[in-house]
C-alpha cells in the first residue's frame, strides 16, 4: 500500500514537472518572439520629416515603385515613410514617401497586432514592409503610435496605432484612394490608426425621424453600405461605414448595394440632390432609376 501511494505521488510529481516544463517553453518562446519584433523595432531608425528632407537617394525605399506603376509585390524597403495628408476625399490620412494612401484591414488586429492578409491578398494589398535597421521617416505621425510586426513570411510590417498598413494594387498614382472601402474591411488610416473617412458613431442625423438627411422610416437605419460597380453585387466595389452623410469615393458608378437596413441615397455629394430611400440589398439600382448616380449616402 505504501509502495503503491510512494509511486502515485512519484509519478504525479514527473507529471507536475512535465507540465511545467511545457509551459515555461512556451511562456519563453512568446516572450522570445516578442522580443524579437522589439529588437527589430529598436534596430530601426525615426527621422522627423520627408525623405526628401532627410536627402532620401532616389529610386530607394518608398520611391522604388513610382507614380503610375501599381503596387508591387512586398519588399523589404531600407526606408519608408509615413505623412498625415489628404487623398480624395479621406483628410486625414496617412500616404507613403511617394504619395500614396496607406490603408488598414478590419480583419487584422492592433492589440496585439497581427496581419491576416498573406499570399494572393497581399499581392492586391501589399504590406508595407522595411528591412531590419531601416529608416522611417514620419510627418504628421507621432512616434508612439508608429511599430512593426512579425509577417507570416518574416517580413517586418510598419503599423500605425497597432494597425498593419498597406498600399493598394488599383491604386495608380498619388491621391488615388480606390481602396477605400472595398469589401467593406479595407479603409484609409488615420495618424492614429483609426478608419478614415468614417465618422463616430452616434454623429449626424439618425433615422426614424425625418429630420434633415435621415430616412425617415421606422425600420433600423443600417450604419455600412457595400456599393458595387455591377449589378448582383459584382467587383470592384467599395464600402461605407458610421453615421450621417458619406460622400462615396467613386460617384456615379454604383449599380448595386448591400446594406442591412434603410439608407437614404443622394445623386450629388454632401446628401444633396435627387434622393431616395432604401432598404435592404438592391441587386439593380436600374430597377429604382438609380443606376450610377449616387454620390453620397446617409447612414446611421
Amino acid at each position: 500500500m505504501i509502495r503503491n501511494r510512494i509511486a502515485a505521488l512519484a509519478a504525479t510529481a514527473v507529471a507536475a514537472s512535465l507540465l511545467l516544463t511545457a509551459c515555461n517553453a512556451t511562456d519563453e518562446a512568446a516572450s522570445a518572439a516578442k522580443d524579437g519584433v522589439g529588437t527589430a523595432l529598436q534596430s530601426l531608425h525615426f527621422n522627423s520629416g520627408t525623405a526628401k528632407q532627410n536627402h532620401a537617394p532616389a529610386k530607394t525605399g518608398d520611391w522604388a515603385t513610382g507614380a503610375g506603376k501599381p503596387a508591387a509585390t512586398p519588399a523589404a524597403k531600407k526606408w519608408v515613410q509615413l505623412s498625415a495628408s489628404k487623398a480624395g476625399d479621406l483628410n486625414p490620412v496617412v500616404v507613403n514617401g511617394a504619395g500614396f494612401t496607406l490603408y488598414r484591414f478590419d480583419k487584422d488586429t492592433a492589440n496585439p497586432s497581427k496581419s491576416n492578409c498573406n499570399d494572393a491578398c497581399a499581392t492586391t494589398w501589399p504590406p508595407v514592409v522595411v528591412a531590419p535597421g531601416g529608416k522611417i521617416f514620419i510627418d504628421g505621425v507621432a512616434k508612439s503610435d508608429v511599430g512593426v510586426v512579425k509577417r507570416a513570411d518574416g517580413n517586418l510590417q510598419v503599423t500605425v496605432g497597432g494597425w498593419p498598413v498597406y498600399r493598394f494594387s488599383k491604386d495608380l498614382k498619388p491621391g488615388d484612394t480606390n481602396g477605400q472601402g472595398v469589401g467593406g474591411t479595407w479603409f484609409g488610416v488615420t495618424p492614429d490608426g483609426k478608419k478614415a473617412g468614417v465618422q463616430d458613431q452616434g454623429q449626424g442625423g439618425t433615422g426614424g425621424t425625418g429630420g434633415t438627411g435621415g430616412t425617415g422610416t421606422g425600420t433600423a437605419a443600417s450604419t455600412s453600405v457595400v456599393l458595387s460597380d455591377e449589378t448582383n453585387f459584382g467587383d470592384p466595389s467599395e464600402g461605407l461605414a458610421g453615421s450621417g452623410c458619406q460622400n462615396v469615393a467613386r460617384d456615379d458608378s454604383a449599380s448595386s448595394l448591400r446594406a442591412s437596413g434603410t439608407l437614404k441615397i443622394w445623386s450629388e455629394k454632401n446628401c444633396k440632390g435627387e434622393s431616395k430611400v432604401v432598404q435592404g440589398d438592391i441587386a439593380d439600382l436600374a430597377s429604382i432609376g438609380f443606376d450610377n448616380k449616387i454620390s453620397s449616402v446617409f447612414l446611421g
